[in-house]
């Protein structure tokens, strides 16, 4: 029997306005929140990690099956981007975009400029966003509790496929967003996450 899950995108229009400065292009920006966008992995505890990826676009706010129109994509802990290079794992897919990204230390209110010298993209040895507790978007408890959680204070800044921005905050890893998860009931690999993205090309300023 197969379940089917649904993506629940919750929209709100963020007004900014004109600034002659050509990286504050003043059309809104978007907030969107997404609920359980399911992730699965084959493999992993010591087996080499397959299955595809969970693509994502930003402008649509939806997954996508698309071979190019995708911004990031979403296998177990692991974010990537459309834009670089594979680390050449099973079924990864061919980046064919300028995508690239980097950790802002802060909150979402915080993050209004787009570093862009700090953008990386995914390469044949990491990718942009690292893998690995603390070293990229959440934190491993470690036994008894064996829990996944986002990281206080990390906030995934992209540039998408597309030379447009967005960032992320990831809430939760697991199924519903329960305020306190158990790793024994609750299942994982569905991020719930809030983004703003910024739809004029080249613009780097949220605010």
């Amino acid at each position: 029997m197969k379940t089917i899950k649904f993506l629940t995108i919750t929209i709100i229009l963020i007004f900014t306005f004109s600034c002659e400065d050509d990286n504050n292009i003043g059309v809104d920006t978007i907030s969107i929140t997404v609920e359980d966008l399911h992730a699965p992995l084959e493999g992993g505890q010591g087996q080499s990690a397959s299955g595809p990826f969970t693509k994502f676009n930003f402008e649509d706010g939806i997954q996508t099956n698309s071979e190019t129109n995708w911004d990031i994509a979403f296998r177990g802990t692991s974010i990537i981007v459309n834009g670089g290079i594979s680390m050449d794992t099973v079924d990864e897919p061919e980046r064919n975009g300028n995508g690239a990204a980097y950790i802002f230390e802060g909150t979402m209110n915080e993050m209004e400029i787009v570093q862009t010298s700090l953008l990386v993209s995914d390469s044949q040895n990491s990718y942009a966003i690292p893998t690995g507790s603390g070293n990229g978007w959440y934190t491993y408890s470690g036994p008894p509790n064996h829990l996944i959680n986002p990281t206080p204070g990390k906030i995934l800044v992209f540039r998408t496929h597309n030379n447009k921005f967005a960032k992320v905050e990831i809430l939760s890893y697991y199924l519903g967003a329960p305020e306190n998860p158990d790793a024994l009931s609750d299942q994982s690999r569905y991020y719930t996450f809030n983004y703003v993205y910024q739809p004029n090309e080249g613009a780097t300023i949220f605010d």
